[in-house]
């Protein structure tokens, strides 16, 4: 059976899921409490009270048989009407039918008791909740009995309905008040945990019950081990950079000094070659998104300034649509070194590319198009990966990549708690980069 549809109506955060545990026991206790107690409660006393009045009604029955005419009839029954708080008519107008309005529940119940113990009776008149009228046969004709209705059936009703509702409003507010003070914690480590995941650290303590603090302090173990993890690497590739470029210098320099001939030339392409590796491993290990401050910039200055410097340095990049509506949290170092990857990535492969902006209310898109040869479906993926170069995709020969652009754009984008999309220009028929990160 499919319930797709109950899953769509149903809450999708925590504080609502909670609520609807907390709400849904109540309303629950409160229907079968209605249905079981108040029904079967006030039926049975409106049927005892209806009985003793039956009782009554019977008496004064048998008084107007047993008199021997209509007059002395009457005399009887309103000697005995009087004290009782009836009033009698004799004879009356003949009646038949029962009548109630159709939200009298227990008038339903008085209408059964009465006919059930006394057969003579031809019309029950509840129309009004505050009088009941009933017609009857006697010898003398019919006679009408009239009372009021709080002596067959149980009174005020509703003052038990207002107490309970009064009392369960009154507990499931307090129960709402302690149920967002046990969720605030959960938010608040939440809120710690996207923002890191942006590259943005905040202050957090755990707090809340117990199990809240053991993963509040789980997360801030795992924040603490992440940060040290990247300053060890950080301190590590710097030596690893010094020591790798001595031996390299050292190379080139005996190269230079060597008879210049189609050895020595080749050897000196290799350690150029060399020499741009380690940078780009370098410049890709050092994670330069985790530097800097996030900073709220509009989106379109700051990728027009980009796309300028890029004209600048005779890139054949132009700036498309760009949807500026307000500002956008980042680090503008890092994004702009992902957006330069991405325009050299493009202009490489193609022979030009366009950039374009938009920004949603939760993250802004940056787009680079191309109309170079793509990337097929079928590799995007590993286009993605450290030192990939597609050379069926790609044609290498335009450039002396070594397959860390995309790498280092998506590294940058992650960082930044967004991602890259691969997929086909419609304008230019080559690849189209979506590089969307959070506001």
């Amino acid at each position: 059976m499919d319930f797709d549809w109950l899953k769509r109506l149903m809450p999708r955060g925590l504080y609502g899921r909670a609520a609807l545990i907390l709400i849904l026991p109540i309303v629950t206790i409160q229907l079968v409490v209605s249905v079981v107690f108040l029904q079967r409660h006030f039926e049975g006393v409106t049927r005892q009270m209806t009985g003793t009045m039956l009782r009554e009604v019977v008496y004064l029955e048998a008084l107007a048989n047993a008199a021997p005419d209509l007059i002395m009839a009457k005399r009887a029954v309103a000697a005995v009407a009087e004290p009782l708080s009836l009033t009698v008519v004799l004879p009356a107008p003949q009646a038949t039918g029962d009548a109630r309005v159709f939200y009298d529940l227990s008038g339903r119940v008085v209408i059964a008791t009465l006919r059930e113990g006394l057969d003579t009776i031809t019309a029950i008149r509840l129309a009004t909740l505050s009088d009941v009228e009933l017609t009857l046969t006697t010898r003398h004709g019919p006679m009408q009995i009239s009372f009021d209705r709080r002596r067959v059936s149980a009174s005020n009703p509703h003052q038990l309905i207002v107490l309970m509702l009064g009392t369960s409003l009154l507990m499931t507010l307090i129960a709402f008040i302690f149920l967002r003070n046990q969720l605030r914690p959960i938010r608040r480590m939440a809120l710690a945990a996207e923002e890191f995941g942006k590259g943005r650290v905040v202050p957090y303590k755990p707090s809340g019950a117990l199990e809240v603090r053991s993963a509040g302090a789980a997360f801030l173990d795992m924040r603490g081990r992440i940060d040290r993890q990247i300053e060890q690497r950080t301190m590590m590739l710097s030596g690893i950079s010094h020591d790798l470029r001595t031996p390299l210098t050292r190379l080139r320099l005996g190269l230079s000094m060597l008879p210049e001939d189609e050895d020595v030339a080749a050897l000196e392409r290799d350690v150029a070659e060399m020499s741009k590796l380690v940078d780009a491993f370098l410049e890709f290990a050092r994670d330069d998104a985790a530097d800097g401050e996030p900073e709220s910039l509009a989106p379109c200055a700051f990728v027009a300034q980009i796309v300028e410097d890029s004209q600048r340095g005779g890139l054949p990049v132009t700036l498309g649509v760009c949807q500026d509506e307000g500002t956008a949290t980042f680090r503008p170092d890092a994004l702009r070194r992902a957006l330069e990857n991405l325009i050299g990535n493009a202009v490489r492969y193609g022979n030009r590319a366009v950039v374009s902006v938009g920004l949603g209310p939760r993250a802004l898109k940056i787009t680079v198009e191309d109309d170079g040869p793509g990337i097929p479906p079928g590799q995007r993926e590993e286009a993605l990966r450290p030192f990939s170069r597609l050379d069926p995709a790609r044609n290498q020969n335009k450039g002396q990549g070594v397959g860390l652009g995309l790498s280092i754009a998506a590294d940058i984008a992650r960082s930044h708690g967004g991602t890259i999309r691969l997929g086909e220009s419609e304008a230019l028929g080559g690849l189209k980069v979506e590089l969307v990160v959070a506001r």
